[in-house]
């Protein structure tokens, strides 16, 4: 990974140079991003199932915790297509599922039935969006910043867990995310953009540095990015809606 700190000003030269802003899909994409990006989650739902059938429930968690994490990326797809789809995945199945997961001991069967049927209804899904006419493209790019920031929003759950390896990794992948929209980004806001790099180098300081971080500052870095990139991403959410 190249540090941040060497990076500020190149924003410019990034792959956006070849290939444009966020909404111009490549021409030789068969299949939309819309489609692509939420089939992306659906093996987490899997290695769920694989988890729960091998009596794994830690790795079940996770695996889950991963379907949570993807899914934020997604849902605005989801909740634009369909909101009936929407409450019965983000409001009856996820939460219950969480929660069963979240017990000393897990009923398994009826645990394994839920994340089944919670499959079934999101394949059922993807195949009704796949039929469906585009949306507006705006949508691709509020999927698109929410995807990066499902990493960064990682972070602060695992420092609190006590997870550095975890937080690190999930900050890494931020990083590299970051480079595929920060021009974007740069476009709508500039203040967001210099505030966002300004964190982002001050939180490798701090979190990938040293030995032992400051939970606390590191948290609190976190937070002050997560809110100048959500102003962003609640603009370009509020044009797609409006536009629709």
């Amino acid at each position: 990974m190249i540090p941040r700190i060497h990076r500020i000003g190149v924003g410019v030269i990034t792959t956006w140079a070849i290939v444009g802003f966020l909404g111009q899909a490549l021409a030789v994409d068969e299949e939309r991003f819309e489609i692509s990006s939420i089939k992306a989650i659906r093996p987490t739902l899997v290695d769920t199932i694989a988890a729960l059938q091998q009596r794994d429930v830690a790795r079940a968690k996770a695996a889950f915790q991963a379907y949570d994490s993807g899914w934020n990326g997604i849902e605005v797809y989801v909740n634009a297509r369909s909101k009936d789809m929407y409450r019965l995945l983000e409001l009856e199945y996820q939460p219950r599922i969480i929660n069963a997961l979240d017990r000393p001991n897990p009923n398994i069967p009826e645990l394994l039935a839920d994340v089944q049927a919670m499959l079934v209804k999101f394949d059922e899904a993807v195949s009704m969006f796949a039929n469906a006419a585009p949306l507006n493209p705006l949508y691709d790019d509020v999927a698109r910043l929410r995807i990066v920031r499902a990493h960064l929003r990682e972070v602060a759950p695992a420092l609190k867990a006590g997870d550095i390896a975890k937080a690190r990794k999930s900050f890494d992948a931020f990083e590299d995310g970051w480079f595929n929209i920060e021009d974007f980004v740069r476009s709508r806001s500039l203040d967001a953009y210099v505030a966002i790099e300004t964190g982002m180098v001050q939180i490798e300081q701090v979190l990938l540095m040293p030995d032992k971080p400051d939970f606390a500052t590191v948290t609190a870095l976190v937070g002050s990015v997560m809110s100048q990139y959500n102003a962003v991403v609640a603009e370009v959410q509020k044009e797609a809606r409006g536009a629709q």
